[in-house]
């Protein structure tokens, strides 16, 4: 622990900072595994309605900047292109 007091402000913040950008995180793996789950089982239907969830999740975590928005297009275009694939 930190002697000095902005140091141990700092490692206050730091912790918060982490726990939320972890729950974010959680949140759009687990919108993402949706996803996958469905495209996996050939629902075409559910699927599509799941990567809609999951693409505005993966926005929402790119606006308070946990993913860096190439990183979340990226992210969003993979889902994009299995969905899609059930589709041919």
């Amino acid at each position: 622990m930190p002697n000095i007091k902005s140091s141990v402000l700092s490692v206050k913040t730091d912790a918060k900072r982490h726990a939320k950008n972890v729950a974010e995180k959680t949140r759009v793996k687990k919108a993402s595994r949706k996803v996958l789950d469905a495209v996996a089982a050939g629902n075409a239907d559910e699927a599509k309605d799941l990567l809609r969830v999951a693409c505005k999740t993966i926005d929402q975590a790119a606006a308070n900047r946990v993913y860096h928005k190439n990183n979340a297009a990226r992210k969003k275009s993979r889902l994009a292109l299995k969905v899609n694939s059930l589709a041919k």
